[in-house]
């Protein structure tokens, strides 16, 4: 045990290294930026409540939770804010069809987690989170 846990205290103990971030930045104007970054606040407290009801079985609530929030019904949320305020239009094209390649993935999860079939549910999770895991990678606001 031991000798697990001293190279794990050396590293901790170690100056830390800010690696370059190479993600394209996406100026957005700043009530843009505070809309985004209070809808993807949100994404992941509705990426937790899914998670959690699907770890107990409970897919097809799973699924109401992830087309409410996430899917194809959650589009437009910015639609009554004014242009500066939403995000969608001062994105780029790629970024913009990462989000919505993000709401059809949770559409789709949600159509096979209301199922029930919790092979189905588990099969279709790792699109979802990719969706998420792939506009982040690519892009950053600040």
């Amino acid at each position: 045990m031991k000798r697990l846990l001293l190279p794990l205290l050396i590293a901790l103990s170690l100056p830390a290294v800010a690696a370059e971030d190479m993600r394209q930045l996406v100026p957005l104007p700043v009530p843009a930026q505070q809309s985004l970054r209070e809808e993807m606040l949100d994404n992941l407290l509705a990426l937790h409540e899914i998670h959690s009801l699907v770890a107990v079985g409970k897919y097809a609530e799973a699924g109401q939770v992830a087309e409410s929030r996430l899917g194809w019904s959650a589009r437009g949320v910015h639609a009554g804010k004014p242009p500066e305020a939403r995000p969608g239009l001062h994105m780029p094209p790629a970024m913009h069809a990462m989000g919505m390649d993000g709401h059809k993935a949770a559409s789709e999860f949600a159509a096979a987690a209301q199922t029930g079939d919790r092979d189905k549910t588990l099969a279709a999770l790792p699109k979802l989170m990719t969706a998420c895991i792939s506009c982040h990678a690519a892009y950053r606001t600040r």
